[in-house]
């Protein structure tokens, strides 16, 4: 760690978490700024800000950005540049997408840029459609299927066949373009994006997982989410059948007004001004390429960016375990600790027929940080880390099996209806297994290394059997004793306590290896 990111760190300008890169993405709506910390492969958002600059909104008409815009836009990159510096950023990407690339004047609002410090690169079309793939990518690792991001002044559509992206498509439907589409009709409108969506994307194949990207599709996955009573809160990761993505952009969404998308929570006006067209454009994508299901991505060329200037072997690793086991250790628990525990807790309680023996270290690492949360809002707290915080790689019933498990550690084996509702009880038995399991390890010796090692949980002839050294009777207290007789009663099983001299310890653990 370098001198600055030390001082970073007993500073806490961001939680415990050193700004390590930035990207700036100069569309065609809006001029943002990310900066990014933690985990390579699972990057944290420690700022995200915005200017509406709507640098697109007279590319159509004239072909040129417009002089206001190219003000706001200016105004808000010298604040930027200005962050940056007093923050210590070095590593920092700027990238330009449709309106810049389209315009006549492109040109000279670079050189503007690059007299503020900035290095911007021109994407063309299929390279940010290639980028967004790249994200997806990231996002759902093995991804195959079609991507579609909807940006202000371009739709980017591009194949992705097991994670690798194919060729891709930029076409002129961005979200500030199409008002120009609306005609007598909703009805109109559609027809007539589906005849630009066929001619324009013939490549793209059909009938597969389509992934929406965009901060206009995801308000969408918001309103879907909303609509459903759905008891998650992020978008990402959210799936849509299609009959139920038609039904809610034909009926429900066709039958609201920017108004009253203007009223409902968690949707922004500029995104209410957008979501109507953008629900036309989404039909026509339903149309023409008859997908079999709809997954929203929160991860597109930003993160991809990001995703492909990471080595092999750190795109190989884990989202899921590189994003909770930085978050984890901040709140410590380490994943040593972690893994020790999993390791002690697997023979009596392993990922079965619901579970994988990730999820399992994932729950573990959240169900050991929870204890360093205040007794008073740990529980509701840290099953809100599971339910609603963004993880990459985990669908819902996932997080309802790491809800579970984290509630169990804390000795709360009723669980909320919310978690009830998105994963069968087989999988919550199962990882209401893991997070007993959990308890009774980090209870028996307060967490050390020692106690671990002087001690085995062993499943045996239909029983659970907790063996403790000789030199380490004294630790079965009755907080213990309580504790397996939770894990005994869960898992269906008589239990016992055997105390034994260290050699015969010993024997288990090489019997195991």
């Amino acid at each position: 760690m370098s001198l600055r990111q030390r001082r970073e760190d007993r500073a806490g300008a961001f939680a415990g978490n050193t700004p390590q890169r930035a990207i700036i993405d100069i569309g065609s709506n809006t001029v943002r700024l990310v900066i990014y910390g933690g985990s390579l492969r699972a990057p944290m958002v420690l700022l995200n800000e915005k200017v509406t600059a709507k640098l697109g909104r007279d590319i159509a008409e004239n072909g040129t950005l417009a002089p206001e815009a190219i003000d706001l836009a200016l105004r808000g990159l010298k604040r930027f540049a200005l962050l940056l510096a007093d923050l210590g950023i070095d590593d920092v990407e700027t990238v330009a997408t449709a309106a810049v690339r389209e315009a006549s004047n492109g040109k000279e609002f670079l050189e503007d840029l690059r007299a503020i410090g900035f290095d911007p690169r021109i994407l063309s079309g299929p390279q940010e459609a290639g980028l967004s793939a790249r994200g997806v990518a990231g996002a759902f690792p093995r991804a195959s299927g079609v991507v579609a991001d909807l940006g202000g002044g371009s739709l980017e559509l591009v194949p992705i066949d097991n994670g690798e992206p194919g060729e891709g498509v930029s076409l002129p439907l961005g979200t500030l373009r199409l008002p120009a589409f609306r005609g007598e009709g909703r009805g109109e409108m559609r027809k007539t994006l589906e005849k630009i969506l066929k001619k324009g994307a013939k490549h793209i194949r059909a009938g597969e997982t389509l992934y929406l990207v965009g901060g206009t599709l995801r308000t969408m996955a918001v309103y879907a989410m909303q609509e459903q009573g759905h008891p998650l809160s992020d978008p990402h990761g959210f799936e849509l059948t299609p009959s139920e993505a038609k039904k809610m952009l034909g009926k429900a969404l066709a039958g609201e007004t920017v108004e009253s998308l203007k009223e409902r929570p968690r949707i922004s006006a500029m995104r209410a001004d957008k979501l109507p067209d953008a629900s036309v454009l989404a039909e026509a994508m339903l149309n023409r390429f008859e997908p079999s299901s709809l997954v929203f991505s929160s991860w597109g060329l930003r993160e991809g960016l990001l995703f492909d200037a990471l080595a092999a072997h750190d795109r190989a690793q884990d989202p899921l375990l590189a994003g909770i086991s930085t978050f984890a250790a901040q709140r410590g628990a380490p994943p040593t600790l972690a893994t020790r525990i999993a390791a002690w807790t697997v023979d009596a309680a392993p990922a079965r027929g619901s579970g994988s023996e990730r999820l399992r270290l994932a729950a573990t690492m959240l169900a050991l940080a929870s204890m360093q949360i205040e007794p008073n809002i740990r529980l509701p707290q840290a099953i809100d880390w599971a339910m609603h915080k963004r993880w990459i790689g985990i669908d819902a019933a996932e997080r309802a099996m790491l809800a579970a498990a984290i509630a169990a550690n804390g000795n709360q084996l009723e669980l909320p209806e919310e978690i009830a509702a998105l994963a069968d009880e087989e999988a919550l038995d199962e990882a209401v297994a893991w997070g007993l399991a959990t308890r009774l390890a980090r209870r028996l010796g307060a967490r050390s290394q020692r106690s671990l090692q002087e001690s085995r949980l062993l499943c045996r002839k239909g029983e659970l059997v907790l063996r403790l050294s000789q030199s380490h009777e004294a630790l079965f207290g009755l907080p213990t004793e309580k504790d397996i007789k939770l894990l005994a009663g869960q898992l269906g099983l008589d239990w016992s306590l055997e105390v034994v001299d260290a050699q015969a310890l010993r024997a288990d653990l090489a019997m195991e290896s």
